[in-house]
């Protein structure tokens, strides 16, 4: 990758905005022809876009959780950004909502209804039809690919992937691949694109908006805008150029043969090997594991943790260990047929914790129905306040959920 000039790549990538930005103005003609547009309207959209300017991609399914509005709750400062003088920014929207998902299709009315204001028609549209086509020529021309996903409810997001291979740098949430990606490149100290925000999590989905909203436009106007409009004395914007070249060189093993392929290693192998198992002996196992099951939920009133205790219960040091003990009475519930676990994180304002470990806990014995398991070495690595409590989880073999609902017992207080 480094031994591409700067000018071939740079050269390469502006034909195909220029590209880009002649197929929406087509595409745009015919969605105002489709709407009864008059022919005054129908012309002006040979004016829409500009093949120099800073073009940002959205396209994916507008699904409410991918919160294609994110960068739309400020319309007043997104008027700033977009017409900014010598520094123009454009973005072009494509996607498509599931029939029955309304709230997605009040997002696209949104998008057009806003491209529509006479401060933005010429910087942002909306290109109709969505297809492969669309996406071919969105991946190939935009200098910026758009995410704004809610943590953690993206899956993988491989249009970014597309994107990346085609020059264009990620500007994202920290969800789906790019949270990988961008541990990677932090490690290696190596710049890939833009992360919107650190990865918090906020119980008001309406406070989580604002303060990712916010962090966008900052990085937008700080940040990216002069990194593409800063040139060198021969023209190029060698910086971006940079950028691009350590994108691809760094991100190229995220794709979706390797997703497929971890997919299938990780996960299809393994429960296509656990169902043949399962069903084996005219289905042996699977009839005892609900019987189990059933068993659990008959007789899991009765589990209960009785007392937790700590050593030493005060004066801890950073790179200390202390020891956790539990009291369990399980009734009718086999000490092998639980997971014991101290659950410990840090304590936040609110009193809650975050950032919360689960460590097993080893049996210890036990007398007069009461059985004793442990934790003897939890390390203290942080300071800071934190807290901790003890779960009891049913446990199987051939059981692969972490958890069954309603199933769980925590330690009072």
């Amino acid at each position: 990758m480094e031994a591409i000039p700067a000018e071939e790549l740079w050269r390469t990538h502006e034909r195909r905005r220029e590209r880009l930005v002649s197929f929406a103005r087509r595409r745009l003609r015919l969605q105002l022809k489709r709407r009864g547009a008059s022919q005054a309207e129908i012309d002006a959209a040979d004016e829409v876009l500009d093949p120099d300017a800073l073009t940002i991609g959205f396209a994916r399914r507008f699904a409410t959780y991918k919160r294609a509005a994110l960068l739309l709750r400020d319309v007043e400062r997104l008027e700033r950004i977009l017409n900014q003088a010598g520094r123009p920014v454009q973005i072009l929207y494509a996607g498509k909502a599931h029939p029955r998902d309304d709230a997605g299709k009040t997002l696209i009315q949104q998008v057009v209804k806003l491209a529509q204001k006479k401060n933005l028609r010429r910087r942002l549209v909306f290109l109709e039809d969505y297809d492969m086509a669309v996406s071919r020529y969105l991946v190939q021309g935009s200098d910026i690919w758009l995410n704004t996903p809610l943590r953690p409810l993206e899956a993988s997001g491989t249009s970014g992937m597309k994107a990346m291979a085609n020059g264009a740098l990620n500007f994202s949430t920290l969800d789906g691949w790019w949270d990988e990606a961008w541990e990677t490149a932090s490690s290696a100290n190596t710049f890939i694109g833009w992360a919107i925000g650190q990865g918090e999590s906020y119980d008001n989905p309406e406070y989580q908006d604002q303060v990712e909203s916010e962090a966008l436009y900052d990085l937008l106007e700080q940040d990216i805008v002069p990194s593409f409009y800063e040139r060198s004395a021969d023209g190029l914007p060698r910086r971006w150029i940079a950028h691009m070249k350590s994108s691809i060189s760094t991100l190229y093993p995220f794709n979706t043969q390797r997703m497929v392929r971890e997919y299938t290693s990780d996960f299809y192998v393994a429960a296509d090997a656990r169902s043949q198992q399962l069903i084996a002996n005219r289905s042996a196992r699977a009839r005892a594991l609900a019987a189990w099951i059933s068993r659990m939920r008959a007789h899991w009133s009765e589990v209960r943790i009785e007392a937790v205790d700590a050593a030493p219960a005060a004066g801890l040091t950073v790179g200390g260990d202390f020891r956790v003990q539990a009291r369990v009475r399980l009734g009718a519930v086999r000490p092998d047929e639980v997971a014991v676990e101290l659950y410990l994180g840090r304590v936040g304002a609110d009193d809650e914790m975050t950032d919360a470990v689960a460590i097993p806990m080893q049996p210890a014995g036990g007398r007069d129905g009461v059985s004793v398991f442990e934790a003897t070495t939890v390390p203290c690595r942080r300071s800071g306040l934190y807290g901790y409590t003890v779960r009891v989880l049913p446990f199987h073999a051939d059981e692969c959920r972490s958890f069954l609902p309603g199933l769980i017992a925590w330690s009072a207080g």
